[in-house]
């Protein structure tokens, strides 16, 4: 394919736009639970066929282009198939708590040494 962009006339004359399309459906590397990962994570990319297309023609080069589409691809798969981990909720540990109502105190310390005195009503 033909880029766009920088070049000059280098541009016109020379296919270095490298296109990568990925049938995440028909693949055999995949497990079925990973293919429904990606078909779930990266529905916004996939076309009507659930088809992963990738661009690049960032590099005057149709093989530095090639590399960047890949790598790109890979992550993408890679950010897609992994499950992260559940969050396990905590409670705030007792010298927190502490210093939090510690910090309140100071605070209130503050404010009320702000006040004009009380001159016995």
């Amino acid at each position: 394919m033909r880029s766009s962009g920088a070049g000059g006339q280098h541009v016109n004359k020379v296919s270095s736009k490298v296109e990568l399309t990925f049938n995440v459906a028909s693949s055999g590397g995949l497990s079925e639970r990973e293919k429904q990962r990606i078909l779930l994570k990266l529905r916004s990319r996939l076309t009507n066929d659930g088809a992963l297309v990738l661009q690049c023609d960032e590099a005057r080069s149709q093989h530095r282009n090639k590399d960047l589409v890949v790598k790109r691809f890979f992550e993408m798969i890679k950010k897609a198939v992994a499950i992260p981990k559940k969050r396990k909720p905590t409670k705030p540990s007792k010298a927190s708590k502490e210093k939090r109502l510690k910090s309140k105190k100071i605070t209130a310390e503050k404010k009320a040494s702000r006040k004009k005195p009380d001159l016995g009503k």
